[in-house]
């Protein structure tokens, strides 16, 4: 997979950092202790500053004007264009000031710890991990998932700083978001840097991550109590994956032959991963309705291909693909767990 970790010409070094693990395609700055924020920064090559300038139009007299509506951010360290386009009332958020949302939370709970931080492009997206403290434990234990913040932010416009709790299966590194009650795992900060909004954001993201962490370890822990066949794996994948209304009523007529290539394709490798794959063979996934729910993001995690890096944080993180079939992966493993069988069951 290909990736679009800033290289920084100035410094020779790609703008990334991870804690003991290997970095992204082994790019960037690997340490050995967890870093402080101010620490975070300089190893992730985050430490430059944005500004915002008019943007100016050439006339055919050959006069120039600037634009008092259109502005273009850039860097100060490297004049690197960031956004062409971006509004008299757009609010510049530092890359400081996004790391100072995550000082906001140790503020109100001891134990958060940078993993990973980076930047994408030319530097107009960012991003950082914190690890929490605390795990998700289902089974006897053993199987254990972290729980994560992870945070983003766009320089060019596109969007305002974005925060998810993002719990990941340690044993295979599944990203296991869902969706609980009408809550989301997202929440997204207006681009102010007003420290008291900081702390607001910050301890609602700190509130969410504490009810959905509890709430996932006692659904998980039921899931995988509750036997389900690979036939209902199958199918559960099947409506899990379903791209569209015409193919779900495809599924619903048992018209199997009528399907896409490329949907009885994608179906079959997450299906292969269910059966096959090491993690799939534990004492908690296998032939149980966790293990199935995990055969779906697994499949987004550890199998599907993706353009870069990018595309893949997008799909899993971000709102895209893989977030939306993880989560109606979930919605029909809460189904099964409720009716069983019969959710497959369309009449």
């Amino acid at each position: 997979m290909g990736h679009n970790i800033n290289f920084n010409k100035q410094t020779g070094e790609y703008s990334f950092f991870s804690v003991q693990e290997k970095a992204w395609h082994g790019l960037g700055q690997i340490v050995s202790d967890y870093p402080t924020s101010t620490e975070a920064i300089k190893y992730a090559g985050l430490d430059y500053e944005i500004a915002k300038k008019a943007n100016t139009h050439n006339l055919p007299s050959g006069n120039r004007i600037e634009s008092k509506s259109s502005f273009f951010t850039y860097r100060t360290d490297n004049e690197a264009v960031l956004g062409a386009a971006v509004g008299k009332d757009y609010h510049i958020v530092q890359n400081r000031e996004a790391f100072a949302f995550f000082d906001a939370i140790v503020g109100g709970g001891d134990g958060i710890l940078y993993e990973t931080a980076g930047a994408l492009g030319q530097g107009e997206r960012i991003f950082i991990t914190a690890k929490l403290p605390g795990y998700i434990r289902v089974g006897n234990g053993d199987d254990i998932t972290e729980k994560y913040i992870f945070l983003t932010t766009a320089h060019d416009g596109s969007g305002s700083i974005t925060a998810a709790f993002t719990p990941i299966r340690v044993v295979c590194q599944n990203t296991l978001n869902a969706a609980l009650k009408g809550m989301t795992n997202v929440v997204r900060i207006k681009h102010t840097a007003g420290a008291k909004q900081r702390l607001e954001d910050a301890h609602k993201v700190m509130g969410l991550a504490d009810t959905l962490s509890t709430q996932l370890e006692g659904i998980f822990n039921n899931w995988a109590a509750v036997k389900i066949s690979d036939s209902e794996v199958r199918k559960l994948i099947e409506l899990a994956l379903c791209p569209n209304k015409e193919t779900f009523d495809l599924l619903k007529k048992g018209a199997h032959d009528e399907l896409s290539t490329l949907f009885k394709n994608t179906v079959n490798s997450a299906f292969a991963y269910a059966m096959m794959s090491d993690t799939q063979q534990t004492e908690t996934t296998k032939g149980t309705l966790f293990g199935a729910y995990n055969a779906v993001t697994g499949y987004y995690q550890n199998v599907r291909s993706y353009k870069d890096g990018e595309a893949k944080l997008q799909s899993l993180v971000l709102g895209g693909t893989a977030q939306g079939k993880a989560q109606s992966a979930f919605d029909l493993c809460a189904g099964f767990a409720k009716d069983g069988a019969d959710i497959f069951k369309f009449n």
